[in-house]
Parts: structure tokens; C-alpha cells; sequence
């Protein structure tokens, strides 16, 4: 029997994996359109869409476990922080110098749009689909008296 935990974070290692294998291959399309530095952008985007959305899943799911009551507010910071993380990473990306050269700004950007898409479409339908109870039942209490 699979638990309620179990099933989550299958959804959340599916959307994980079919990210990843969009961001190889966009990693793929930019080297043969463009080049290495267009690859090595898009390779750095993906790991950062991927990396930021399931650092941000695992933690939300942990809180769901530990604190239910307090997941919908948590998932709502969540979303926030990752979206002002993945803008930080990129002006950080911006300011080290690594975007004037070693990689491509327009693939790195293109990288975390896609990542961000196909993370939330993957999630979105395996998480419809999903046979997740919006609450565990409670174990039956015994029977005052027992049996007569």
C-alpha cells in the first residue's frame, strides 16, 4: 500500500525527471544551433529550474507531513522564494562575468522558462491524476463493550 507521502514525492521525482531530460534536451538544440557557450547556458538554466523547483517541492512536502496546517502558507512562501532565488542566481550569474563568454544569456534564460513550464505541466497532471487523499482516515477505534 502506498502512502500518502510515497505518492508525492513519486509526482515530485516524475516532474523532476521529465525536466531534467527536456533540459538535456534543449542542451542538445543549443549546440547544434549555436554552439558550446549556448549549451553550457542552457545546461546552467536547467540544473537551476530543476534544482530551485525540487529543492522547494521537497521542502513543502516535508512541512505537509510535519505541519499540515501550515503547508498551503508555506507553499505559498515557497513559490515566492524561488522565484526571487532563480532571479538572484541569474543576476549573480550576471555579475560574476560568466555570461559575457563561457555562457549564453539568451539559452540560460530560455532554459529556466522551459524548466519552469515543464516542471509545473508534469506536476499539474501527475498530481490531478494522482489517487492522493486530501486527508489520512483514522485507524477505526475499538468498540466500547467488545464483542457480545
Amino acid at each position: 500500500m502506498l502512502t500518502t507521502e510515497t505518492r508525492t514525492r513519486r509526482v515530485v521525482m516524475r516532474a523532476a525527471l521529465v525536466a531534467a531530460v527536456a533540459a538535456v534536451l534543449l542542451v542538445l538544440v543549443a549546440a547544434l544551433a549555436v554552439g558550446s557557450s549556448a549549451a553550457a547556458g542552457a545546461a546552467v538554466g536547467g540544473a537551476i529550474a530543476v534544482g530551485v523547483f525540487a529543492f522547494g517541492s521537497f521542502a513543502v512536502e516535508l512541512v505537509s507531513r510535519v505541519m499540515p496546517a501550515a503547508s498551503l502558507l508555506f507553499a505559498m512562501l515557497t513559490y515566492t522564494f524561488q522565484v526571487a532565488l532563480m532571479a538572484l542566481l541569474f543576476v549573480a550569474l550576471h555579475r560574476s562575468g560568466l555570461l559575457d563568454g563561457a555562457l549564453d544569456s539568451t539559452w540560460v534564460g530560455i532554459a529556466i522558462i522551459l524548466g519552469a513550464f515543464v516542471w509545473m505541466t508534469v506536476q499539474i497532471v501527475l498530481a490531478t491524476t494522482a489517487r492522493i487523499p486530501a486527508f489520512e482516515p483514522r485507524p477505526a477505534a475499538p468498540s466500547e463493550g467488545g464483542a457480545r
